[in-house]
């Protein structure tokens, strides 16, 4: 029979606690995400507005338990949700803009330095980057453990080689699908087929969700059938693993 240490032990329960993860995407029925390294779409503003609220959304708070006192002891940082996302799409966020404030921003890249500046020094949203999506687990693992309260969401963000090995990953759980029904041209595809229809969606191990789970997953009541916005039709969605 193997013998278990303390080390091997730590290493599993760390395996064993790394964070789900949530992919968060705008495509259209065909899948389609880019076209010549943007968005085929522009002026969504809702649903960018959609987008911030749902990666900032923080989970409830635990409960204190009765030995603690309602405090906690030891370094903590500020709570925040993750965005996991490769270099070419931390690339495309505006300068101003980034690193996307109030989320924990991971720049999954090989080339990329270990640790990027805030482009404001006025930011105090943390920006870490790893060389693979599993030590971007790691480490985003590694933040919230520091921080106050429950461990924050994490949202892989883009681009299609990131999701893909988002996807290949025992802790991608969901997809938060913008499904943009209006006709685009694109060149860059999400790797999972999300179809309508539960017969279809299980065939490919994913199950779309109900308006009601979906609300109460997000946070919020989130709008109704299909929206329409600079000329633009889409619909929010959520899938989960089954």
């Amino acid at each position: 029979m193997p013998t278990t240490t303390p080390a091997t032990a730590a290493a599993a329960a760390a395996a064993a606690a790394l964070p789900e993860l949530t992919l968060i995407v705008a495509a259209t029925q065909q899948m389609g995400i880019g076209r010549n390294g943007t968005l085929p779409w522009t002026g969504l503003r809702r649903e960018m507005a959609y987008f911030a609220r749902v990666t900032k959304r923080l989970l409830p708070p635990p409960s204190p338990s009765p030995s603690s006192g309602g405090t906690s002891s030891g370094s903590v940082v500020q709570q925040q949700n993750a965005v996991v996302m490769g270099r070419k799409t931390w690339e495309s966020i505006p300068q101003r803009f980034r690193p996307l404030a109030g989320r924990v921003n991971v720049v999954v890249s090989r080339s990329m330095l270990s640790s990027v500046p805030s482009s404001s020094s006025s930011s105090s949203s943390v920006v870490i980057v790893a060389r693979s999506m599993e030590e971007a687990l790691l480490k985003v693992q590694q933040q919230q453990q520091q921080q106050e309260g429950a461990g924050g969401r994490v949202f892989v963000i883009g681009g299609a080689q990131i999701y893909r090995a988002a996807l290949e990953v025992k802790e991608a759980r969901r997809v938060l699908l913008t499904r943009v029904r209006s006709g685009f041209e694109c060149d860059t595809f999400f790797p999972l087929k999300l179809v309508e229809g539960a017969e279809d969606g299980a065939e490919e191990g994913w199950r779309r969700m109900g308006q009601e789970e979906m609300d109460a997953w997000v946070g919020e009541e989130v709008p109704r059938g299909v929206q329409v916005e600079n000329g633009t039709e889409y619909e929010f969605e959520m899938w989960e693993k089954v």
